[in-house]
């Protein structure tokens, strides 16, 4: 969207973009560039944009942009779950797209469970820092650093199930559209 179509600057602005609209005019974009993986595991599928009409936008793209992280995420969820037996409550989530709340929104309803941000959003950066802090003492241990974590954002599921379920098949209708591109042929 940002470095290859010029659609934004930055990554920021896709937010604003995808609310001009709302919803994704029946466009869905799956972005499977080398790829899918999990819990696809097809190296022969390829990106694709599909469902275009000429009632879809730029901010329709914008949102089905969006909108693939969630579905990738709940698909990758489903599998977890399944495997586990352990039904997911709530997601923790971190990093910059946590940034973007018509994301995390639209995450919790795919879901179907509460999304929470906390207030640092890089957590990666921070349990480096409290595995070194551990290290030397600086913190008692793992209860110090429970104590530690707040909370800065909650979105609740809000979207009918069966409009989540019905968004949720037309995005696997879409990712069937990306499999069998990549020919033994082709390098």
């Amino acid at each position: 969207m940002r470095d290859n179509l010029g659609m934004i600057k930055d990554a920021a602005e896709i937010e604003d973009l995808a609310k001009t609209v709302d919803d994704n005019g029946g466009a869905y974009f799956v972005p499977a560039f080398s790829g899918l993986f999990a819990p696809y595991w097809r190296s022969d599928a390829r990106g694709a944009l599909v469902g275009l009409t000429r009632y879809v936008n730029k901010g329709h793209i914008a949102r089905a942009a969006l909108e693939a992280i969630a579905y990738q995420t709940r698909e990758v969820l489903d599998a977890v779950n399944a495997d586990s037996g352990v039904p997911l409550t709530e997601l923790k989530v971190d990093g910059g797209a946590t940034a973007n709340d018509l994301l995390m929104q639209f995450q919790a309803d795919m879901i179907g469970v509460p999304v929470v941000r906390p207030v640092v959003a890089e957590t990666t950066a921070l349990g480096a820092a409290y595995a070194a802090g551990l290290a030397v003492g600086f913190w008692s241990g793992l209860d110090d650093l429970r104590a530690n974590w707040q909370e800065d954002a909650r979105w609740e599921p809000s979207m009918d199930k069966d409009e989540s379920e019905r968004l949720l098949r037309n995005w696997k209708k879409a990712v069937t559209k990306t499999l069998d591109w990549v020919d033994e042929d082709v390098r």
